[in-house]
């Protein structure tokens, strides 16, 4: 589905290509992949996934969906043995809000996008925060908290990364519309 961004101040609109499903599952799987690095348990630790998955449901809200976000949360769960179905609530809760804002999202730009996903990611971190304590498990201190901004701060590189290939090439024929 191409986006448009609306033309603010004489700025021209931008034509994507449509994104291809095997670049889609290659992102979400690289993400899923780094965040599997054994790098220790550091609280503040930006969740990839689900910035991966936030992008994803704002820009293809058809192809990636709550089904996707459960699939992948019961894999971080497996993976970093939380309770089995954390993560994969938070993320479907994510991908909901994410999927109900993405007709707006696309509307602004990357640094403006990553203020309206912000309470996105921050409420995701106090689920996550609120069911594992629920469980049993203890506070991880307040660098837990810290985590959404540093997502927050990653959504403008991450957009311009996963859109590159679908941007167009500069065209020099001047006779064709597109």
């Amino acid at each position: 589905m191409p986006t448009a961004r609306a033309p603010a101040g004489g700025a021209r609109e931008v034509l994507l290509l449509p994104v291809k499903p095997w670049f889609i599952a290659l992102s979400l799987l690289v993400a899923l992949l780094i965040d599997f690095l054994p790098l220790g348990r550091l609280a503040w630790m930006p969740d990839l996934v689900a910035l991966t998955l936030v992008f994803w449901n704002v820009h293809q809200p058809r192809r990636v969906g709550m089904a996707v976000a459960f699939v992948l949360g019961l894999a971080v769960d497996v993976q970093q043995g939380s309770v089995l179905g954390q993560h994969a609530l938070a993320y479907t809760v994510l991908s909901y809000f994410a999927i109900s804002l993405h007709r707006r999202l696309l509307w602004f730009p990357p640094l403006q996008q990553a203020l309206h996903v912000l309470p996105l990611l921050v409420a995701t971190q106090l689920l996550l925060l609120l069911v594992g304590m629920w469980a049993g498990g203890s506070f991880p201190g307040w660098m837990f908290l810290l985590t959404p901004f540093l997502q927050a701060a990653l959504w403008a590189p991450l957009s311009w990364v996963l859109l590159a290939p679908q941007r167009r090439a500069p065209d020099s024929d001047r006779n064709r519309p597109l």
